[in-house]
């Protein structure tokens, strides 16, 4: 399967404290995703699935259409990058997720998104 789709996912968490609020259990991250298209032929993101769990175990599930609103073209060798975020009612969490991609011949396939995790940072003494 040489001629498979090659999309690799990177992301990148970050804690947004100024819109966070700890005494309401409110806890607002950031996450920064990369997709690279690392094949020879152009793929699109069509949707997105999240499983969401929060310090408790929790368990939410967001699915749609696209990312962010759009639903990215990404031709050989280039990337998309984009921001979105969740809110927590606990300091840690974890999302994981897939992609639903369809390549230039109308392939449908699946891209998974590893475990990652939102934390509060330790405060250091």
């Amino acid at each position: 399967m040489l001629d498979s789709p090659r999309v690799c996912v990177q992301v990148q968490s970050v804690y947004i404290e100024s819109q966070s609020s700890p005494d309401e259990e409110r806890y607002v991250f950031a996450y920064t995703v990369t997709i690279r298209n690392l094949g020879r032929t152009p793929v699109q993101l069509l949707g997105r699935y999240w499983l969401i769990t929060n310090g408790h175990g929790r368990e939410t599930e967001v699915q749609g259409e696209g990312v962010v609103g759009v639903q990215p073209h990404i031709a050989p060798g280039n990337e998309y990058q984009y921001t979105s975020g969740a809110v927590l009612e606990t300091p840690l969490g974890t999302m994981q997720g897939h992609y639903e991609m369809i390549d230039a011949e109308g392939n449908t396939f699946a891209i998974d998104i590893p475990v990652f995790r939102l934390a509060v940072p330790a405060i250091i003494h």
